[in-house]
């Protein structure tokens, strides 16, 4: 019985001098200091020896096993210090490589030309106030001197929610809160999304974004009109930059204008404008023999690809780091 207790000892002892890793070491642990296995399974034989055995074989297996107990610990010991030293060899940072340079954002190219648009305004001081979105329908149609019959209010050109509430086709929405609250005279400004329901394509989107700019005071002419749009221009697309004006309709303005700007050798339309239509003045009990005013709105995306060169509205809106990244 004692050369069993040494032959398991032994062969315990070499494998566990060569386990390459904590899993094996500890399948041969189980196996030899397992539960009723390998040294302890040799315990229950001691009854079947002779009584003055008993104590010497129990004693040889306690050394046993104390001998393997400790020789499992300090492998084991051994192999976490080698996979702690594989792991920060693996692991390890080079300090003297140039560090990965972060990626930068920027500002959305329509952003970049609001901010445009709000710095020239701001110094001929306007004020720049913002309306909703989801806009009542007399404030987008019926406070503008829109005619019941307009193309403009049939529910297939515009998303409505409700039969009073839909989402604005316009800025010029704003000119009906301000003058319902305000007295003139006034300044103001004012940028935003609109809605319309139109089929996508290269040069129309169901979401573009507007500036519209009003004002109303003593004495206001086509001539202020046409002096402010002129150095707008000037300021958004150059000192030489001419300004155009041809008769047009919109319900809103009397007389009105669509302006152009000589552009690269051509004239391009950039958006309509007009002197304040006085019905409009006099729905909101402004004297329309002391007061006047005018007004004037333009496509923000429009105005950026004048500058830039860009020929789709969809690229605005569709994420593209590779159109996004070229501004």
């Amino acid at each position: 019985m004692s050369d069993i207790i040494k032959q398991q000892r032994d062969d315990a002892l070499k494998e566990i001098a060569t386990a390459l890793s904590i899993a094996e070491l500890e399948e041969i642990e189980t196996r030899y200091l397992g539960r009723n296995k390998g040294l302890n399974e040799l315990r229950r034989t001691v009854g079947s020896l002779p009584k003055e055995e008993r104590p010497a074989f129990g004693a040889r297996i306690n050394d046993a096993v104390a001998e393997l107990t400790s020789a499992i610990a300090v492998r084991r010991t051994a192999l976490e210090e080698a996979a702690l030293v594989h792991k920060l060899a693996s692991e390890a940072l080079d300090v003297t490589l140039p560090g990965r340079p972060s990626r930068v954002g920027r500002t959305h190219p329509l952003t970049q030309t609001t901010n445009d648009i709000k710095g020239v305004l701001s110094g001929m001081g306007y004020e720049f106030v913002d309306g909703p979105e989801l806009e009542e329908y007399r404030y987008n149609f019926g406070k503008l001197n829109y005619p019941e019959d307009h193309p403009a209010m049939d529910e297939q050109n515009s998303f409505f929610v409700s039969d009073d509430l839909l989402l604005r086709t316009q800025t010029t929405t704003l000119q009906g809160r301000i003058m319902a609250q305000r007295r003139p005279p006034f300044r103001i400004a004012t940028v935003g999304r609109c809605f319309r329901y139109e089929a996508i394509d290269a040069t129309h989107h169901h979401t573009f974004h507007q500036v519209d700019v009003f004002m109303v005071d003593e004495k206001i002419s086509m001539a202020d009109l046409k002096g402010t749009l002129g150095a707008f221009a000037r300021a958004m697309f150059g000192q030489e930059t001419l300004v155009r004006f041809r008769p047009d309709f919109f319900p809103f303005v009397e007389p009105g204008v669509d302006y152009s700007i000589a552009w690269r050798g051509r004239w391009l339309e950039l958006g309509g404008a007009g002197l304040i239509h006085p019905n409009i003045l006099r729905e909101h009990g402004i004297d329309t023999e002391k007061y006047s005013g005018f007004a004037f709105g333009l496509g923000i995306e429009r105005v950026h690809m004048l500058r830039t060169g860009v020929d789709d509205l969809r690229l605005y809106l569709e994420n593209d780091l590779r159109f996004l990244k070229q501004f």
